[in-house]
Parts: C-alpha cells; structure tokens; sequence
C-alpha cells in the first residue's frame, strides 16, 4: 500500500465525521479533517473534543499521530480516500434538504487526484448516490477518475455498548473494486463490515432502521395517552408485555422524539415514496403522532394548572437524549415555544447545553409551578424541585 493508500480526509467534523477521524487514525491513517466550522476547528486543534463520545486524551492522541483538522478542502487532493459525514437535515418545507452535502461534494470533487475513493455516510434518500452525488462528482470532477461507494453512518451518542468499532457497517460500491476498497478501509477498525452489491438497498437499509424506530416510538406515545386516560401506568404494560420471549420489543413514550437521525430519515423514505408513487402511510401518521407530542403535553399541563398565563414553568432537558448536549429535531424547543404562547413565564435545566438563544440554565428549585421532565442527563437530583408539581413525558417520576 502506497503512503497516498493511507491518507484519508473526512469532510465534517461532528458527532459522525470526529469519532470516525479518531477510529482511522487510531487504525494508523494519515487523517485531515475538513469542517466550515472555525470554532470546532480551533477546538479539536487545541485538542478539546467538541462532541462527548470523543474525550480530549483521544484527541491529543490523534494530533500527535498527525491528525489535523482545516477548512481548507483543497486538502482533499493529498487523499485516496475522502469521507462525507454532513448532516442532511429537512428544510423549511420540511422535505429531504441535501444542499450542505451537494455543496461539498463540488467543492471536493474540484480536488480530486486520480483513483481517488470517495465514500458518502451521510443520510440521503435511494437513488440520492446514482441520481445527485455521482452526477455532481463527475461534473466537478471533470475527467478525473474515481471510485465511488456509500457506507451510512450508525452513531448512537452515548451508547455504552454500541459505538464505531463493533457496530456492523453497511458497504456498497458503484463497481466491485470501489466496495472491496471501501470495505478494505473500514476493517481496519471495525470488526462487522457487510458488504452489498447494491448501493440502492444500503440506502434504503438505512432509512428503514429509524422509520422502525419512528413508527414504534410513535405508536407507543399513543399506547402512553391512552393509558394515561384510562389510569394505569404505561411502563407497567410496557414491563408486562416485555416478559414475551419473542415478538416483542420495547419503546418507551416521550414528549417526541428528537436527534439527527429517527424524526429525519423516515421523511427522506416517505418523501421517495410518494415520489415514484408508493406512499408509505405508517411513516407519514408516526410523523404527524411525533410532532403532535409538544402539543398533547401542553394539554397536560393546562389539566394540572387549569391555566397557563402568569404561571412559572420549568422544563427539565433541552437535548433530544441523555448524556448530551445535542438538541436537534428535539421536543423541548418545540415545547417551550408553545407553552411561552400560553403566557407562561419558561425556564430551563440543562447543564450540558448551558447556553441556548440568548438563555442560560437554571438550578432545580421548589420555585416552580411546574416542572416537565423531557430528558434526565446522570446526576440530576430531582429531589431539589420540592413540592414542585412534575410533570413526567417518560412514563413516571423518578
């Protein structure tokens, strides 16, 4: 393997782009990451981690093994190898939004040395590979060969079982050698590569592990409303129905899901859908359950108080999960909105965000006249609220 071989850059440096940086060069690559951000630049650079599943000792590491992170995308012409980990978010129309993506893979595709592999882990749509991003490569590009494979991301922040080296990994080229290539690279941190003919099916792959995900957490949400309404305890059915040894799967209810991944990809799949004209209801009525949660927990609280206005309300989490500071798609923002709508006056607790619009978190006090439980980092001690009325989205008090 030449030394080029080994040289990799990785466009995104966030909770997808960072940890796999670390894996490679822990693996032994010359890594250069590549992020428009200037202060996650300056502090990955300085050697502090900007995301929680990577620590400041692993970043040290891998600048002292010649890590480095610019925004320079010019650096893609050192590389034989060059990554995509962006977010692809939806837009304002709440439609699949690929502009970040689009955007980079011209910029890259400008830098490209011959026999260069590129390889997307970024959330698209079937088709999006063959349709969008080879299009555009070769545009950019211009006759420059190169190697193209898709290979979706599966980050679960914070998981303590799951992470980057024994999470199976998805591969699939657009010739044999571009996924024998991208297969090769990814073996060499983690332990599970699976490795497909078909760049479509890992696409759709992808997409169908988070519409599971929303379908159930929504489906449970409405088994929690209803259990609510007739009085028994929702993670009681929950705990009884788990006892099945098979068939069964526990979800568990929330004020809505959130993060990058399960309120995004069933959308990219449903919006295929209707698309070639083969909608996929159960996703479209999982969306419309999740974003009705914020709403169904203000009701809520309207029945504990009997009105909102002039009322001082503390909402417990901003993050979309425990253990981290990443709001995105979360429920909280869309729940302090509503309930500010309602006249309340609103603070928040959530020491791993800290600062959010102008805001700061507050302590856990009895100064409330409610409080509602959206996401519990390890640590908070809920016994600080008093007498505070609580108001669980979870299932329960704890």
């Amino acid at each position: 393997m030449s030394t080029l071989d080994m040289h990799v850059a990785i466009v995104g440096q966030g909770y997808v782009g960072l940890p796999l940086a670390i894996a490679a060069s822990n693996a032994g690559y010359k890594v250069y990451g590549i992020d428009s951000d200037a202060s996650r630049i300056d502090a990955i650079s300085s050697g502090k981690s900007p995301i929680e599943d990577i620590s400041d000792e692993e970043i040290a590491k891998a600048l002292a093994s010649g890590f480095s992170v610019s925004d320079s995308m010019a650096t893609v012409s050192k590389c034989s190898l060059v990554i995509f980990c962006l977010p692809t978010p939806l837009g304002a129309d709440s439609k699949p939004d690929l502009d970040i993506l689009n955007a980079a893979v011209s910029q890259a595709g400008e830098h490209l040395s011959a026999g260069t592999l590129v390889i997307v882990e970024s959330t698209i749509a079937p088709g999006s590979m063959r349709e969008q991003i080879q299009p555009r490569l070769v545009s950019s590009a211009g006759d420059t060969d190169f190697e193209l494979a898709f290979s979706p991301e599966r980050i679960d922040p914070q998981n303590p079982k799951w992470n980057i080296s024994n999470t199976p990994k998805l591969v699939a080229g657009f010739s044999d050698k571009a996924g024998a290539r991208a297969a090769e690279f990814y073996s060499k941190f983690v332990s599970d590569v699976r490795l497909f003919k078909s760049v479509e099916v890992v696409e759709t792959a992808k997409l169908l592990e988070n519409a599971f995900r929303l379908v159930n957490i929504s489906f449970i949400n409405e088994v929690s409303i209803f259990c609510a309404k007739l009085g028994i305890n929702v993670l009681e059915v929950i705990e009884a129905a788990s006892s099945k040894p098979y068939g069964f799967m526990p979800f568990y209810p929330s004020a809505g899901v959130g993060g990058h991944c399960i309120p995004v990809d069933p959308v990219y799949l449903s919006h295929k859908a209707a698309e070639i004209g083969s909608p996929l209801r159960s996703i479209e009525l999982a969306h419309e359950v999740n974003e009705s949660m914020p709403h169904y927990y203000v009701g809520r609280a309207v029945e504990m108080l009997g009105n909102l206005a002039g009322k001082k309300i503390l909402v417990v989490g901003l993050a979309y999960k425990a253990n981290v500071s990443d709001m995105r798609e979360g429920a909280s923002e869309k729940l302090i909105d509503l309930i500010r709508k309602a006249g309340a006056t609103v603070s928040w607790h959530d020491e791993l965000v800290g600062e959010w619009h102008g805001e700061s978190t507050v302590a856990l006090t009895g100064a409330f006249d409610l409080a509602i439980l959206v996401t519990l980092h390890d640590g908070i001690d809920l016994k600080s609220l008093g007498q505070t009325l609580v108001l669980n989205t979870f299932g329960g008090r704890k």
